[in-house]
């Protein structure tokens, strides 16, 4: 491979990545918008219902960033919205005011059933199998945990 031809955009790993995210987010858009959610929401749902299972609600805003891997700056006015419609409960710790705490309240357990389906839904939208998804799936979590030794 030459110099030149490893700056063309089809052998850049990083544009198929960037790409392929783009198309899974806009496909869960017609899957998500019977539940009033938009993808990202429906990842904040995602820790939340997990949490619950777990019995580690309420949860901390920024945990809830760790999990996600992003910001408060981007999870706030997330999180704002979602409780304006009525999935959550923002309050301040009582233990640390700084810290500000999230609960699901019933409406947001209760989208939980409805949104089961989803995740299956897509997997028919993609025509893929649930082994090549868990071996995709095994193969970026590799590269996230590899690069976020090197950042």
């Amino acid at each position: 491979m030459t110099s030149s031809s490893r700056l063309q955009l089809q052998q850049q790993l990083c544009f198929p990545l960037y790409s392929l995210s783009r198309q899974v987010t806009q496909a869960y858009q017609p899957l998500l918008k019977p539940l009033g959610l938009t993808y990202p929401q429906y990842l904040v749902m995602l820790v939340l219902w997990q949490a619950r299972e777990e019995q580690r609600l309420p949860l901390a805003v920024g945990e809830l960033c760790r999990e996600l891997q992003l910001d408060t700056g981007t999870v706030t006015p997330l999180l704002k919205r979602m409780e304006a419609n009525g999935l959550l409960q923002r309050r301040r710790s009582t233990q640390d005011e700084r810290r500000v705490m999230i609960e699901l309240t019933a409406d947001g357990l209760s989208l939980k059933t409805r949104a089961e389906s989803v995740p299956e839904q897509l997997l028919c939208r993609l025509q893929v199998s649930p082994q090549e998804l868990q071996q995709m799936r095994d193969l970026l979590q590799s590269w996230q945990r590899q690069l976020s030794q090197l950042l």
